[in-house]
């Protein structure tokens, strides 16, 4: 089923971005933008930002009569805004690969013949980038749905394009700083605003006030989207040290030469002391990291413990998840398919978990 509905998903992207093509002209202004634009979009992806939206608006939906194909539209808004951070995020984290391809600051590069294609190629990717976020709007407001519930899910979704953009704020600046004066509940502020939210929370949340959710309903799905949110950027942590370039679609040095200050990197700094400590740092803090501080990093967080810590967190989080769902005045069908989807999600974590030999019952 889930198959089936990307599918539809991803026709409805695809024909999104035809329209747009037609009522903007945007390949008039130069052949690059629409082409760009149009290949990062659709490029091959797990669209669940679109699929939890669906799932929200079908779970909740009273009316008996076919389901408007339009929701399949509306949902794009969400993997529009996604692509509009994605776009953003790889020009701030100076990356050059995502979903096993360059960034668009690198595809746009190329855009005209100059000796400064670095700076053309972030400056275009800002504009694309502009251009996405408005588009996003543009696809949102296609629902076919009550006036009133159309509008207070629209704002929900423009107070999550704000909470992310925080969340980047914060990122951004947790960069240049020290690594002592990063906590724990940093990083978790960080993942709600950055990640959870606008992956999780307002998907779920949107499609949901769309159908008529009642208000009870509509806060366990935000608290739902939290907790599963914190808990799939812990395990993207992890993978992101732990995983393989292949399975990432990055450089597998992607997250290590950020320097990222996760519950990972939190964790083993706090359980580390003297020369240890100082051991840890030299391979985190330093400029040009190679495979081999990799390798020491992800030693040191066997060592001490982070990793089982992690899987611990993302544990926790998921078993409170699980237990929402059960509350939830949804249908039984789209209670049972959240559900899957959700286990689905976190394989990962089971699998880094049986390969390091962590404790991890879910």
């Amino acid at each position: 089923m889930f198959d089936k509905m990307i599918q539809r998903i991803d026709q409805g992207l695809g024909n999104f971005l035809d329209k747009i093509r037609t009522e903007y002209r945007l390949h008039l202004v130069d052949p690059i933008l629409y082409k760009s634009m149009r290949e990062f979009v659709l490029r091959k992806g797990k669209r669940l930002r679109p699929l939890l939206l669906i799932l929200g608006y079908q779970g909740y939906r009273k009316s008996s009569s076919p389901m408007s194909p339009s929701i399949y539209y509306v949902s794009t808004c969400i993997e529009l805004l996604h692509n509009f951070m994605l776009i953003h995020d790889d020009i701030i984290d100076r990356s050059s690969l995502r979903r096993g391809k360059p960034t668009m600051h690198k595809l746009l590069a190329k855009a005209a013949k100059t000796k400064e294609s670095g700076r053309l190629g972030h400056d275009l990717a800002i504009v694309v980038g502009d251009i996405v976020y408005a588009s996003a709007f543009d696809a949102f407001l296609s629902i076919h749905e009550d006036p009133a519930r159309k509008e207070q899910a629209l704002k929900y979704f423009i107070q999550t394009a704000v909470f992310t953009a925080m969340g980047e704020f914060i990122d951004t600046l947790h960069g240049m700083k020290k690594l002592e004066e990063i906590g724990e509940k940093d990083v978790l502020l960080n993942y709600s605003l950055k990640t959870a939210r606008y992956t999780f929370d307002c998907p779920l949340v949107v499609g949901a006030i769309l159908a008529g959710a009642g208000k009870k309903d509509v806060a366990r799905l935000a608290e739902f989207g939290l907790l599963v949110g914190q808990a799939f950027q812990i395990q993207d942590d992890i993978i992101g040290i732990f995983d393989t370039q292949k399975n990432i679609g990055k450089s597998i040095l992607s997250d290590l030469a950020e320097s990222k200050k996760t519950i990972l990197v939190c964790h083993a700094y706090r359980h580390l002391s003297g020369k240890r400590r100082q051991e840890f740092l030299r391979h985190f803090l330093k400029n040009r990291k190679t495979y081999a501080d990799l390798v020491a990093v992800r030693r040191i967080f066997l060592q001490t413990g982070s990793l089982s810590y992690s899987l611990q967190e993302v544990e926790k989080r998921l078993t409170s998840a699980l237990s929402i769902i059960g509350r939830l005045q949804m249908k039984k069908k789209h209670r049972r398919l959240l559900t899957k989807l959700t286990m689905t999600l976190f394989k990962p974590s089971r699998a880094m978990a049986e390969k390091y030999g962590v404790p991890f019952i879910l």
